[in-house]
């Protein structure tokens, strides 16, 4: 799916009016089946551009065309329709606790889905063998009859991760993948990521707070800082320079908090006498 900004701004639904948005005058294109790494240090508007590539924020300013369209200017039923052919993959999956595993990764294929054949679903999964590759892709085929709330967070997360592949979706935003992954399984589902997304000629966005991953990994990488695209370039032009720009602001505010030593003394406890009647 090919993505177009032009001078996009976008702020959280809940800000105030007149607040800065937390991401302005955004111009980008990505190719389709373009595969594409966002880094940033936090707060950085990173996950706000998802959500607004995903259709998921109405832009305040500018334009944003998904496959030569204008989302906001569809019908709601075509803009429904638009929908179903992006996946947005927040960083915490929105995994109900006391869901069986395969429930909810069949509930990433619902828009290729007809009514009666996912209400059916919900009581006699459908389409078990295909979850369950799904799931073996993230080295999660074992625990596909588990209960989520049995799962550790970096499982949810690799669950999360598998219910992309279930989907019918042409455009993968995902966000923050491997923030609950230790380094074995950070590959390992990075590259059934990459792998599964170019197979299927899907184009992948994801952000990234592993700036050595999305350099040795993405072909293409986009830094963000207080919601400005600071660069846009391939990852063998992005030089230490670069990105030690990128994070200086916040490193600056992270050095200028008051350290231990600077914090004031704290008064000596005082032993507590318990009065027994």
């Amino acid at each position: 799916m090919l993505i177009e900004l032009v001078q996009l701004d976008a702020r959280h639904p809940a800000a105030r009016a007149g607040t800065r948005p937390a991401l302005a005058g955004a111009t980008l294109t990505i190719q389709s089946g373009e595969q594409v790494a966002i880094i940033g240090p936090s707060g950085a508007g990173k996950t706000t551009l998802l959500h607004a590539i995903a259709c998921a924020i109405k832009p305040s300013a500018g334009q944003l065309l998904l496959d030569g369209q204008q989302p906001w200017r569809l019908s709601r039923a075509a803009l429904q329709r638009l929908r179903g052919l992006l996946y947005l993959a927040p960083q915490v999956p929105p995994l109900p606790p006391r869901q069986r595993v395969i429930t909810s990764v069949l509930a990433g294929s619902l828009p290729a889905m007809g009514f009666w054949r996912s209400l059916r679903s919900l009581f006699y999964p459908v389409d078990i063998a295909k979850a369950h590759e799904a799931l073996e892709q993230f080295d999660m085929g074992d625990k596909i009859f588990e209960r989520v709330d049995r799962l550790s967070g970096g499982e949810r997360q690799r669950v999360g991760l598998a219910r992309i592949l279930m989907s019918p979706a042409r455009l993968w935003l995902v966000d923050e993948p491997l923030s609950a992954l230790d380094p074995t399984r950070s590959r390992q589902a990075m590259d059934s990521l990459l792998q599964q997304a170019h197979s299927r000629q899907c184009t992948l966005v994801t952000t990234l707070h592993q700036v050595e991953v999305a350099l040795a990994r993405f072909p293409r990488v986009i830094g963000l800082r207080d919601g400005v695209m600071a660069f846009d370039l391939p990852a063998s032009q992005v030089t230490p320079a670069l990105l030690a720009s990128l994070y200086e602001q916040h490193e600056d505010e992270l050095s200028a908090a008051p350290s231990p030593a600077d914090a004031p003394a704290v008064a000596a406890i005082q032993p507590v006498v318990m009065h027994c009647r």
